[in-house]
């Protein structure tokens, strides 16, 4: 199930956030990346909005697209995609921005869609396994839930978007 821009922030405020979730339960903004879907805390999430081509800064890493004026604030835009090694980089009409609040600082990541709002019970979500393997990173992953048929990693994207490899908030933040 696909959600655009205009419905997420209904189902959002229908949701009520974390008040309205079960006790012992979170509740999860799920999108795509590549083949795999992603869960993030619907608490970072401020908006989505497509897509638009950002203004490019010099001398930036390949995954840091540029930056957007969001209503006077300069919002720094990810992709994650890039970021992470997906194998296909494609914008399309699906391809969107989810703005995030990351300690006190709003970043744009870029996805190849949004899927919807989960709430899932603390249970259901299983630890990220141990890959000794150097090139697999699994530092910014919470966990792995199984939805129905559907595999979900859960991601800190708080973290990730905070770490020194991103360059986009101050450690002391």
């Amino acid at each position: 199930m696909n959600m655009s821009a205009q419905t997420l922030p209904a189902t959002r405020s229908a949701a009520g956030g974390a008040a309205a979730a079960q006790p012992g339960s979170s509740e999860y903004l799920t999108f795509r990346l590549g083949a795999e879907e992603y869960g993030i805390d619907i608490l970072r999430v401020q908006e989505i909005r497509s897509f638009e081509e950002p203004t490019r800064i010099a001398n930036a890493p390949p995954f840091i697209k540029g930056v957007v004026n969001l209503r006077g604030v300069i919002v720094p835009v990810v992709d994650l995609r890039i970021k992470l090694a997906c194998e296909k980089v494609e914008y399309n009409s699906f391809t969107v921005v989810i703005v995030l609040n990351v300690k006190g600082r709003v970043v744009g990541a870029v996805v190849d869609s949004v899927s919807d709002v989960l709430e899932l019970p603390r249970d259901a979500i299983k630890p990220a396994p141990d890959m000794a393997s150097a090139s697999v990173d699994t530092a910014f992953i919470t966990g792995i839930a199984s939805v129905g048929e559907r595999m979900l990693i859960l991601m800190d994207i708080e973290a990730l978007m905070s770490s020194a490899d991103m360059g986009l908030i101050d450690a002391a933040a």
